[in-house]
């Protein structure tokens, strides 16, 4: 039961999918399957909580280390859940805009063209939001946005002098902010996810792996949240 203000953004780091595979005997990546079975769940569970927008760690710039059998397992993974979401009559229904952010350009060109497919169905929707960062660091974001600003600077498009946090943010992969970020898996870490953007979120972290979180805990994260004064740094 939630007995709180509910939060209108919230950013969650889906971690533990590989060590919940391992418990269960199976190879690590299989976990990730459990873990994209949850993600369809969750967002059921933010729908009925009111909860508007969503922001997913899926997919990290380091992940492209991974070995190459575990990386093809998560590419075809990844193609199978997006034209899944495609199809999802949750989508048009409830008017959810999905948005992939990060360095998409990264992918396999058959991945790149199913994520800005759905991107493009979905680009007129307004009432629910889901972000999904894939090829994503929060260094990278911040690097990319300078680089872009610079050409702006450079062509004339933008003085120095213009330049402050408001231009900055525009030119981020995600303009919006968290007011809340999860991470699950027992780590209390950021690991690079929405460092700009989540510089004021609060923070709350679940022992338990991705696979094993349920409705009761977003609840919980949210009843916490509830509990704690935001005052940004006033």
């Amino acid at each position: 039961m939630i007995k709180s203000k509910v939060p209108r953004h919230i950013g969650i780091i889906l971690d533990g999918n590989r060590r919940f595979a391992k418990r269960l005997m199976l190879k690590p990546w299989k976990g990730h399957e459990w873990g994209s079975k949850k993600v369809e769940k969750l967002v059921t569970w933010c729908e009925e909580l009111g909860i508007k927008e969503l922001t997913l760690y899926a997919f990290s710039l380091e992940n492209f280390s991974r070995p190459k059998e575990e990386f093809s397992f998560l590419m075809n993974l990844f193609k199978d859940s997006i034209a899944k979401f495609e199809e999802d009559p949750r989508i048009k229904k409830n008017e959810i805009k999905v948005t992939f952010i990060g360095r998409i350009w990264m992918f396999p060109k058959e991945l790149q063209e199913s994520m800005y497919r759905l991107m493009e169905k979905t680009k007129k929707y307004n009432k629910y939001k889901v972000n999904i960062a894939m090829a994503y660091s929060g260094r990278a974001e911040i690097i990319d946005a300078v680089k872009k600003l610079g050409v702006d600077i450079k062509n004339g498009k933008l003085k120095i002098d213009e330049l402050n946090e408001q231009v900055f943010n525009k030119n981020l992969y995600l303009t919006s902010e968290p007011d809340l970020i999860i991470r699950t898996g027992g780590e209390k870490r950021m690991s690079g996810f929405l460092l700009w953007q989540g510089s004021y979120a609060e923070y709350v972290f679940f022992d338990k792996l991705w696979p094993e979180f349920e409705k009761n805990d977003l609840i919980l994260a949210i009843n916490e949240y509830g509990k704690r004064e935001r005052r940004f740094g006033q």
